[in-house]
């Protein structure tokens, strides 16, 4: 499996040179750096050139790093190809302020991937057909996958039975739930719960 994946990476290589950037074989497993503006056209090679069909998209996600310079972000695509027998992952480097093309002609379930991209992450994509939050609400502020994002959020829902309706508010936390005791009962803790109790020997 292994040496047909090199050769399979080889072959990626020579064939769209301006598409990939470079290409990584670990765990059994193909990793392809593509260039952002030949993502789709890549993305469509694979799917019907007879030594890949890769056509089935897995997933779409993307990854946070804040403080790397200059692209902050990494998609990343999963593709597995039923009549190869094999797995591809691409990635692309994607800076904050870029827009991402988007895949969905190519592949039509890429459609709600790409929204829960954007909902998380914040990533635009371009020619999308209907590029809405899918996970968070309406009014919902920020994006809750980015490594920034409080833990907490910025807001809570809950339903007040005075007003019969959902509310929302500010995140409100009291200090005192804030602090934890990360000591653990098992190791030189002073106190026992019970049910802790060592054998003494």
């Amino acid at each position: 499996m292994t040496e047909t994946l090199a050769e399979l990476a080889a072959q990626l290589e020579l064939r769209h040179p301006d598409a990939v950037i470079s290409t990584a074989l670990a765990h059994g497993e193909l990793t392809v750096m593509v260039d952002a503006a030949s993502l789709v056209r890549f993305v469509e090679f694979l799917k019907t050139d007879a030594t890949c069909q890769f056509s089935s998209l897995i997933d779409i996600t993307a990854v946070d790093y804040p403080e790397r310079a200059g692209a902050r972000f990494e998609m990343v695509y999963h593709f597995l190809s039923m009549y190869q027998n094999h797995r591809i992952r691409l990635k692309l480097a994607v800076r904050e302020d870029e827009i991402v093309p988007s895949i969905s002609a190519v592949h039509p379930s890429a459609n709600w991937f790409e929204r829960e991209v954007f909902d998380m992450f914040g990533i635009l994509f371009s020619g999308h057909p209907d590029l809405r939050r899918i996970l968070t609400d309406y009014g919902f502020r920020g994006h809750p996958l980015r490594k920034d994002f409080p833990t907490t959020g910025y807001t809570e829902v809950r339903y007040d039975e005075a007003k019969k309706r959902v509310i929302y508010e500010p995140v409100t936390l009291v200090q005192e739930y804030r602090q934890f005791d990360f000591m653990s009962p098992w190791e030189g803790a002073q106190y026992v719960l019970p049910g802790d109790d060592k054998a003494k020997g």
